[in-house]
């Protein structure tokens, strides 16, 4: 081979070096199933949250890591429809949030790795053997307090005065909700107020769920999961129709124009479970990942809620406030 052949035959290969190497490095991109509870608009600020701290942890969409995302656009249903796509396309880690989703995903396989954002009760529902040691491949973030209802109450009782009767709506479909539903009522019974549940199960049970409540309670807790969330600024707006103030258990429902909401900064429990996926793509296994549980709840009030309302919100529970809504 002559001198100027074999350096066009170096200059070839280099160039095609590059082209090889990113070829390579596509194949080989790790991928993130993302289960989403509802629809891209309802959850676009969590879906922005876990990405953005997968980028703070090196995990570039595109670049370092590949994401598919699907959305189960508030039908429950279909969570085992898309588990079981994310085993055919062999993923590395479905990551979801809400116990139906998450017992859908684990149902569908034991061998892929997920990572749930949120659930109410992961040891209570069998989703894990324990906080401390999850075993088999599911862990995550909880959101159980028991001594949430009482603290939510005490606000509730705060921004109205005279509160007396309490209704508390929420999906009977969902064990979690049930059992909320029965701690939120004998903590009203304990604070010396009447209450009363009012069961819903899909979209169309609740104008009549409302109908029923109509003049039978001063305020409102709703019970937050898939149902709920979905329909949370149908739910305000049959709220505000019956002068019915809300307690909600997230800051997104308080922003879909909720009274108020106390509990655990949802968006917060997005970005952490990109930590959980970041560990997990470096070799950590979930069984032996504890079960983080939240230390730090948000109070947010929406005042322009309140002024519809004809609520005086007391100065003392607004400087408690981590967020007013004006």
């Amino acid at each position: 081979m002559t001198r100027r052949a074999f350096i066009t035959l170096l200059g070839g290969a280099a160039a095609a070096w590059p082209l090889a190497a990113r070829a390579q490095q596509v194949t080989k991109l790790l991928t993130v199933g993302f289960l989403g509870q509802s629809t891209p608009a309802a959850e676009s600020q969590r879906f922005a949250a876990f990405v953005q701290r997968l980028r703070e942890l090196g995990w570039i969409e595109a670049r370092t890591i590949a994401i598919e995302v699907r959305w189960t656009e508030g039908r429950s249903e279909r969570a085992a429809e898309i588990a079981a796509e994310f085993v055919r396309l062999k993923v590395d880690v479905i990551v979801t949030s809400g116990t139906p989703l998450v017992a859908a995903a684990k149902q569908t396989t034991s061998v892929i790795p997920i990572v749930f954002a949120l659930a109410g009760d992961p040891v209570g529902t069998g989703l894990v053997a324990s906080l401390a040691r999850p075993g088999g491949n599911v862990t995550g973030l909880s959101v159980l307090a028991t001594d949430l209802p009482g603290k939510r109450i005490e606000l509730l009782r705060e921004a109205v005065p005279g509160l007396r009767r309490l209704a508390i709506i929420g999906n009977a479909s969902n064990p979690v909700i049930v059992a909320e539903m029965g701690e939120f009522q004998k903590a009203a019974n304990t604070l010396g107020l009447g209450s009363g549940i009012f069961e819903i199960r899909r979209t169309e049970d609740i104008a009549p769920a409302f109908e029923a409540i109509k003049g039978r309670a001063e305020a409102l807790y709703v019970c937050q999961d898939l149902l709920t969330l979905t329909n949370r600024t149908r739910i305000n707006t049959w709220a505000v129709g019956v002068h019915l103030p809300v307690m909600h258990a997230s800051s997104e429902s308080v922003d879909a124009g909720g009274l108020m909401s106390y509990g655990p900064n949802f968006l917060n429990l997005f970005r952490r479970s990109a930590d959980y996926v970041d560990k997990i793509l470096r070799g950590a296994k979930p069984a032996e990942i504890p079960v983080e549980q939240p230390t730090k709840f948000d109070l947010v009030i929406n005042l322009t809620t309140a002024k519809v309302l004809g609520l005086e919100v007391p100065p003392t529970l607004l400087a408690r406030a981590d967020e007013v809504i004006e």
